[in-house]
């Protein structure tokens, strides 16, 4: 009975569909749900954040300068989170601060990920002289970058293009590209040796779509994984560059600038400075749960049993 029960188990597993055998294998892990439902929220409000906030991130409240939050001494429901140093409302800004943080992430998660397939794909697919020359030119490239410790070259980068968001991101951008050509450079170069890959360059398969067609999807899992964690990356990068002035410059409200600008009320108001970097770790710690999830899901050495 119980072997025809795990029969009757595992023809039903076969049967999932490949979107319901990956939430299934996901879901095994209690963090990954748990995180994933934190940035959900996350990402929720900073869609809404122009609906759910109570006032603009950048209006001052001159009659309120750093106001306590409701929970303190002295706090009140017209402001739950209390105001900054300048009287504007902590509850908006840092709810606004999700979306121009979420936006860093994303954006370098994006444009990190096309630019390393490019780079990637092209050192494993031309041949001969050239393709070791760009194989060469590109790995000492991204070992260059990855020997200058990653928030001193976003430092740099910013020196030379100035402080702005629009900076910010090429600058975290090019900190963490390497991370993505030298995963698809290896797992491309894993897969060229396979069967399939000799059989579709026997039919005459082209090297685009051998590479991007062929190759590239047996080779995005591990890529979606450093997706995931790239974004968690990404916005501790940015903080870490508008804690020191380098970011997203006032007046936007950008969780690392709001650290920066409440650093010097530290014990006077904590909450000025506890609120944005509790923000920062939460959404951090979340993305990487699911980012662990993710990696569970989708490698199969890794599932439970």
């Amino acid at each position: 009975m119980a072997e025809a029960a795990a029969d009757a188990r595992a023809a039903g597993a076969a049967e999932l569909s490949p979107l319901r055998a990956f939430w299934a294998a996901f879901r095994e892990n209690r963090g990954a749900v748990a995180g994933l439902a934190v940035v959900a929220f996350v990402v929720l409000l900073a869609l809404l954040a122009d609906v759910i906030a109570p006032y603009s991130p950048t209006e001052q409240f001159r009659d309120a300068v750093r106001a306590a939050p409701v929970w303190a001494d002295g706090g009140s429901s017209r402001f739950v989170f209390g105001t900054d140093s300048l009287g504007r409302d902590m509850l908006s800004r840092l709810i606004h601060g999700a979306r121009v943080s979420l936006f860093i992430g994303v954006a370098v998660m994006g444009v990190s990920f096309v630019v390393g397939v490019l780079l990637g794909l092209a050192c494993v697919s031309f041949r001969g002289a050239l393709g070791t020359a760009i194989d060469t030119a590109v790995t000492r490239l991204m070992d260059l970058i990855m020997a200058v410790p990653s928030l001193v070259l976003a430092i740099l980068v910013v020196a030379v293009l100035g402080p702005n968001l629009v900076n910010t991101i090429v600058a975290v951008t090019i900190v963490y590209l390497p991370r993505y050509v030298r995963l698809v450079r290896a797992s491309a170069l894993a897969e060229l040796g396979r069967d399939y890959v000799v059989a579709a360059r026997v039919a005459g398969v082209g090297p685009l779509r051998l590479m991007f067609v062929t190759v590239l999807p047996n080779c995005l899992s591990p890529l979606i994984v450093q997706a995931a964690l790239g974004i968690s990356d990404a916005i501790l990068e940015a903080a870490a560059l508008g804690f020191l002035g380098l970011g997203a410059q006032p007046p936007t409200a950008e969780w690392g600038t709001m650290l920066a600008d409440a650093r010097e009320f530290i014990r006077s108001d904590p909450w000025l400075v506890t609120l944005p970097g509790l923000a920062i770790l939460v959404t951090v710690v979340s993305i990487n749960l699911m980012g662990d999830g993710l990696r569970d899901a989708l490698d199969p050495k890794m599932r439970r049993s």
